[in-house]
């Protein structure tokens, strides 16, 4: 990993703007209050382990947010290549459960968990692991989260599993350390057109700006419309976006009225995901119930609430 160019989640909130800390303040509003209970909510993007936070207590987070249907993701296996950074495996594996965690805990609560299967991607038995799980029920691959190229042999390996088996491929995009070169990811989605692609993390988001520096982890600026995740939203049916963490968060906050019109011009292909490692499920350190917050009053009306928060889910992991 570049430590040049990653900011912790720790070092994120206490770096945050003034919009972000008003939204943590404000997001246990009488509106969330009164809609986490009496609609569904799906979240794409939960972790196992999460720095250390026990099965009990990610159960409870999820429940007093409000979740409804929870995507649990793995790391992948712990090795020491180039791809994983010197055996940090995808940054996932020293935090976070892997393939048999998120699948044991589905399994003991299946009205409340859904579980995903993920690997390093240049390992030679990449392949075999992914078909592993996804025929135990898994039902998306990811996150991706490797120092391997966004367009490259690798990357089009995991797509031809999830080509086969019918499910969603999850992409940790980020500058300098994982999935590189977003600027030409077009290519694997043209390669791929019957396979769904979500995009998720800093990188992903940052270049919702035109004016993207790609080095800058959390951009404060205004946004210029038309970055690359606009034109790969716009142009590809088959890309996705994954608003979880700080940096769906920043990229909501830091220009609203940008962030208002990107999800009009995107309502079909937006999904809540909450990435948030804490125990309380709610409050200011809780990114996840920030996030459910934030979309709630930036989506122009109720129906595109609903589809960012269920439906398009709903309907892309056939739940």
């Amino acid at each position: 990993m570049n430590k040049r160019h990653v900011v912790s989640r720790r070092g994120f909130l206490a770096s945050a703007s003034p919009a972000i800390a008003v939204a943590m303040q404000t997001q246990t509003t009488g509106k969330e209050k009164a809609t986490s209970i009496d609609e569904p909510v799906i979240d794409v993007h939960q972790h196992t382990n999460y720095l250390f936070r026990s099965d009990k207590k990610l159960v409870a987070h999820q429940r007093i947010m409000g979740v409804t249907t929870t995507l649990l993701l793995p790391a992948g296996s712990s090795v020491n290549r180039a791809s994983t950074h010197e055996g940090k495996s995808n940054g996932l594996a020293a935090k976070t459960g892997g393939n048999e965690t998120v699948m044991a805990l589905a399994k003991k609560h299946p009205k409340d968990f859904r579980f995903g299967v993920n690997e390093v991607p240049d390992l030679p038995n990449a392949r075999k692991e992914l078909e592993k799980f996804l025929k135990a029920g898994a039902v998306i691959i990811g996150e991706q989260k490797f120092n391997v190229a966004c367009d490259s042999p690798h990357i089009w390996g995991v797509a031809e599993v999830a080509r086969e088996y019918g499910v969603p491929v999850l992409m940790h995009f980020q500058h300098n350390a994982y999935n590189l070169g977003i600027e030409r990811f077009h290519r694997t989605l043209e390669k791929f057109p019957e396979v769904n692609f979500i995009g998720h993390a800093q990188t992903w988001w940052g270049n919702v700006d035109k004016n993207h520096k790609q080095e800058v982890m959390y951009p404060k600026t205004k946004v210029t419309e038309g970055g690359i995740t606009d034109k790969l939203l716009s142009n590809y049916p088959n890309m996705y976006g994954d608003f979880s963490a700080g940096s769906g968060l920043n990229s909501m906050l830091r220009d609203e009225e940008h962030a208002k019109d990107f999800i009009a011009r995107h309502p079909n292909q937006l999904l809540y995901g909450s990435d948030c490692p804490d125990a309380a499920g709610r409050g200011a350190g809780c990114k996840g119930s920030v996030n459910l917050a934030t979309i709630r009053r930036l989506a122009k009306d109720k129906k595109v609430e609903r589809k960012i928060l269920y439906e398009n889910s709903k309907k892309l992991f056939k739940l």
